[in-house]
């Protein structure tokens, strides 16, 4: 199932109407409020969220979907007539998984969605990875630090399993956006730092094996020196 938030009645119909002859079961909502009415009931495998939208915007609706612990990882494209790198960084720094601008043709949005989607999925033929303390299971889905469990998004397990897939190799960021998020960036981009920060902190001291190598990018650290 893949919810679709957009105003804009036409389009709404188009991408609902692409959605369904490509396979996928879609439900397509006005504005966010409509949205989060059924959501408890139903929880889809991916939403599609314009940014300009009545009442809530996309960027809020994003803000509630990832403060959610029942939703946070399920993935967002944004959808967006903004065009600006400031905008894209904003939307991508808040959580989304991917966005294409209008106007968009169907096979390129279809084509994003089913990118997203084999990204999202779980790893399930992975064993487990561990340094120090540190325990990731992709099987699982989990992560834990010394026996607790540790709660990260979608995106920073997936970064954090890069990472220590990669073990003492550096890895610049557009290796890491390509790989983790799928896509490249032209010009400055916050997103791989911002997550990287948020890795740090949530891993406490083991964030410490994070390591930044300037002007280049990170390396995750196994070995305790």
């Amino acid at each position: 199932m893949i919810y679709l938030v957009e105003d804009d009645p036409s389009i709404r119909k188009l991408v609902s109407y692409a959605l369904s002859s490509s396979g996928f079961e879609a439900q397509s909502f006005e504005n966010g409020e409509d949205m989060f009415s059924v959501l408890s009931s139903v929880k889809p495998e991916l939403f599609l969220l314009d940014i300009m939208l009545p009442g809530l915007s996309g960027l809020d609706i994003l803000a509630r979907l990832k403060a959610d612990s029942a939703c946070r990882d399920i993935p967002v494209i944004m959808l967006t007539a903004k065009s600006t790198e400031y905008d894209k960084v904003l939307g991508l720094d808040s959580g989304a998984d991917d966005y294409i601008s209008k106007p968009f043709g169907m096979m390129e949005l279809l084509s994003r969605i089913r990118a997203v989607l084999r990204r999202s999925g779980h790893p399930k033929d992975k064993g487990d990875v561990s340094y120090g303390s540190i325990v990731i299971s992709p099987a699982s889905h989990t992560v834990r630090v010394g026996g607790s469990k540790v709660e990260l998004t979608l995106k920073e397990f997936n970064l954090l399993l890069y990472l220590m897939e990669n073990e003492g190799i550096v890895l610049d960021r557009d290796s890491i956006l390509n790989t983790v998020w799928g896509y490249s960036f032209d010009g400055e981009n916050r997103t791989v730092d911002v997550h990287i920060r948020h890795l740090r902190e949530k891993l406490g001291d083991e964030g410490q094996r994070i390591e930044t190598v300037k002007g280049v990018g990170y390396r995750f650290r196994g070995t305790d020196e």
